[in-house]
C-alpha cells in the first residue's frame, strides 16, 4: 500500500539541527533552536559568511493544474539528487501559506520522498514568521484607524486609506468589509478589506530586505493613504516605524531545515506568485549561495509569474545571475493546456498532449529571452503512459530543450539523478542573464513588455481607475521600480479559461497599488482577488488530530 506523505515524513530518520548546519560550516552559537530539528540563523552567521558564490539554479514550470505539479518536490528532489552526488547544496524555498493548506493546493513542504521537515511544523505554524507579518500588518492598520479617531492631525482621506488587513486563511467574505461600526465609541467607519497574508507588502519587504535595518527603512516608507489634499501619507509619518520592525526581530532570521535525506534546507518568507512575487527571501538565498556550491530555489506557479518575477524583480534589486532553469511539466497538465477537463486527465489522450505542449514550448522560449539554458523535467504520475512520457520528451527535443523523467516522489534523490546530471550539463553553458525590460523605462512600457513578450499578449488595456492610479505612481517616484503583475496562474493571458498558448488577447489592468516599501508597482489584472476563497468542500474538512497529537488528514 502506498504511504502518504505524512507517513513518510514521520518515517524519516532527522538528524539534529546543529549536524545539519555543520555541513555548510556555521557553527552551533550561530544558530537558534526552535526544538531539535529547526532553527534560525543569527545575524552573526550571515556576517561571518564567506564570499563564495554557488550556482544559481531556479526551478519554476509550465501553467498548473489547480493541484499544483510538483515544484517544490521536483526542488527538493532535485536538491537531494546533488547532494547525492557529493555536492554541496542547498534547497531554499519558501513557507507554506495556511490558505491553500487548508483550502485546496495542500501545504508547500514538497512530497512522498522528496519533502522537507519535520514537515507537519512547516505546513502549519512553523517559526511563527507569518504570525509576524499578520501582527505587523495589523498593528499598522490599527494605527491608523486610531490616528483618524483621535482627531487625524495627518487630515487622512478615510475614503482613500490604501493599508487593509490581512488574515492568513482564504475568507471571500472579508474581501469587502466597513470597519467602525456602532457608534463613535467603535471609531470611524470606512470601508475597507483584508487581503491574504502572503500578498502583504510587508511579506514583500521581508522578501527583499537585506537585514533589520533595512526592513525598518522600507516599513517606514510604506504607503498609507492620502490626505484629504491628495498628499501621499508613509507609515513613517505615524511614528511606529520602530515599534513594526520590532515585531520582526526574530522573523527576519532565515530558517533552517532538511529534507528527508539530510541535504539542508532554507526556507524564509512565502509570497505567493500570482498575486505577489512569489520568491523566497534574498537574505536567504545570498547566505545560501555563500555556503553551498549548488542552490535550487523555486519561484511561485507557472515561468509566466514565478520566474517572471524572480529575474525582474528579486534578481534584479538584489543582483543576483541565475545560472539554469528547470522547468517542470507534467502529462496531466499539459493534457490540460490540451483541452482535457480535470476529470479525464488520467486517461491516455495523445492529440491532446500535442496540442498542449504548445504552453511548454512558450516557457521554454521566454526562459531563452532572459538568456538562460533551460531543462525540462517531466514529473512522473503513476496515470502516465509510456507513449504519453515517450511523446513528451520527444516533443521536448523538438522544442530545443532536453526532457528528464523526474521520479522523486517515488524514489527520493536516487530519482532525480538523471535531472541532475542534465541540470549539471545546462550549467555548463555560458548564461547571459539580463531582465526582460529596461528599469528606465515607464510603468506603461515595463506592464506592456511583459504582456508582450512573457504572455504573447497582443496589447493592454488600462481602466481610467489604473490611469489615474498610474499618474499617482509616477508622483511617487515609482517609474524607475519593477512592477509586479498580479495574473491568474492557469493561462498565460489575464483569462483562467484561455489554456494551451493563446494568440490575439489583450490583457486587462484593471488597478495599480504602490508597493513603496517594497519597491515595486503591482498591476492587478483580469480577475485575481487578492483574497482567495475556499472550495465547497475545504481540505481542512478531512483534518483531525488525535488525543496524543497525531495529525491526520494533512497529506
Amino acid at each position: 500500500m502506498m504511504k502518504s506523505d505524512v507517513e513518510i515524513a514521520r518515517a524519516a530518520h532527522l538528524r539534529p539541527i546543529a549536524e545539519i548546519a555543520e555541513q555548510l560550516g556555521i557553527a552551533e552559537e550561530h544558530i537558534e533552536p526552535y526544538g531539535r530539528y529547526k532553527a534560525k540563523l543569527t545575524p552573526e552567521a550571515l556576517a561571518d559568511a564567506g564570499e563564495k558564490q554557488g550556482k544559481l539554479i531556479l526551478v519554476t514550470a509550465i501553467n498548473p493544474t489547480p493541484a499544483g505539479e510538483g515544484k517544490t518536490t521536483t526542488s527538493v528532489g532535485l536538491a537531494d539528487a546533488l547532494h547525492k552526488q557529493g555536492k554541496k547544496t542547498v534547497v531554499a524555498l519558501r513557507e507554506p501559506s495556511l490558505g491553500p493548506c487548508f483550502g485546496m493546493k495542500g501545504g508547500a513542504a514538497g512530497g512522498g520522498y522528496a519533502q522537507v521537515v519535520p514537515m507537519e511544523d512547516i505546513n502549519l505554524h512553523f517559526t511563527g514568521d507569518f504570525h509576524a507579518i499578520t501582527t505587523a500588518h495589523n498593528l499598522l492598520a490599527a494605527l491608523i484607524d486610531n490616528h483618524i479617531f483621535q482627531g487625524n492631525v495627518l487630515d487622512l482621506d478615510v475614503n482613500r486609506i490604501v493599508w487593509k488587513r490581512v488574515l492568513d486563511i482564504n475568507d471571500r467574505a472579508l474581501r469587502h468589509v466597513v470597519t467602525g461600526l456602532g457608534g463613535r465609541v467603535h471609531g470611524v467607519p470606512r470601508e475597507s478589506g483584508f487581503d491574504i497574508t502572503v500578498a502583504s507588502e510587508m511579506m514583500a519587504i521581508l522578501c527583499l530586505a537585506d537585514g533589520l535595518a533595512d526592513m525598518k527603512r522600507r516599513l517606514g516608507r510604506i504607503l498609507i493613504g492620502y490626505t484629504r489634499a491628495g498628499r501621499p501619507v508613509h507609515a513613517e509619518e505615524l511614528g511606529a516605524t520602530g515599534a513594526l520592525t520590532l515585531l520582526f526581530k526574530d522573523a527576519v532570521k532565515p530558517n533552517l531545515v532538511q529534507t528527508i535525506e539530510g541535504t539542508p534546507a532554507f526556507i524564509h518568507g512565502g509570497p505567493f506568485a500570482n498575486i505577489a512575487h512569489g520568491c523566497s527571501s534574498v537574505m536567504a538565498t545570498k547566505y545560501a549561495l555563500k555556503c553551498a556550491d549548488y542552490v535550487v530555489t523555486e519561484a511561485g506557479f507557472g515561468a509566466d509569474l514565478g520566474a517572471e518575477k524572480f529575474f525582474d524583480i528579486k534578481c534584479r534589486l538584489a543582483g543576483l545571475s541565475p545560472d539554469a532553469v528547470v522547468i517542470v511539466a507534467t502529462v496531466r497538465a499539459l493534457k490540460m493546456n490540451g483541452g482535457v477537463t480535470k476529470d479525464a486527465l488520467g486517461a491516455e489522450n495523445l492529440d491532446a498532449l500535442r496540442k498542449g505542449a504548445a504552453n511548454l514550448e512558450k516557457h521554454i522560449e521566454n526562459i531563452g529571452k532572459f538568456g538562460l539554458p533551460a531543462v525540462v523535467a517531466v514529473n512522473v504520475f503513476p496515470t502516465d503512459t509510456e507513449e504519453e512520457l515517450s511523446l513528451l520528451t520527444e516533443l521536448c527535443a523538438r522544442l530545443g530543450a532536453p526532457a528528464v523523467r523526474s521520479e522523486v516522489w517515488a524514489r527520493g534523490g536516487a530519482g532525480g539523478l538523471a535531472l541532475a546530471d542534465a541540470v549539471e550539463e545546462a550549467l555548463g553553458k555560458t548564461a547571459d542573464f539580463h531582465p526582460i525590460y529596461d528599469e528606465k523605462a515607464s510603468i506603461e512600457e515595463k506592464i506592456a513588455a511583459i504582456a508582450r513578450e512573457i504572455y504573447g499578449a497582443d496589447s493592454v488595456d488600462f481602466t481610467p481607475e489604473a490611469r489615474r492610479q498610474m499618474a499617482e505612481m509616477e508622483a511617487l517616484g515609482m517609474t524607475g521600480t519593477p512592477v509586479c503583475m498580479a495574473k491568474t496562474q492557469y493561462s498565460l493571458s489575464d483569462n483562467p479559461a484561455l489554456l494551451g498558448r493563446p494568440s490575439g488577447f489583450r490583457i486587462t489592468v484593471r488597478e495599480l497599488r504602490a508597493s513603496c516599501g517594497a519597491g515595486f508597482v503591482v498591476a492587478l489584472t483580469g480577475s485575481v482577488l487578492t483574497m482567495p476563497g475556499l472550495p465547497k468542500v475545504p481540505a481542512a474538512m478531512a483534518m483531525d488530530i488525535t488525543e496524543d497529537g497525531v495529525i491526520t488528514g494533512l497529506f
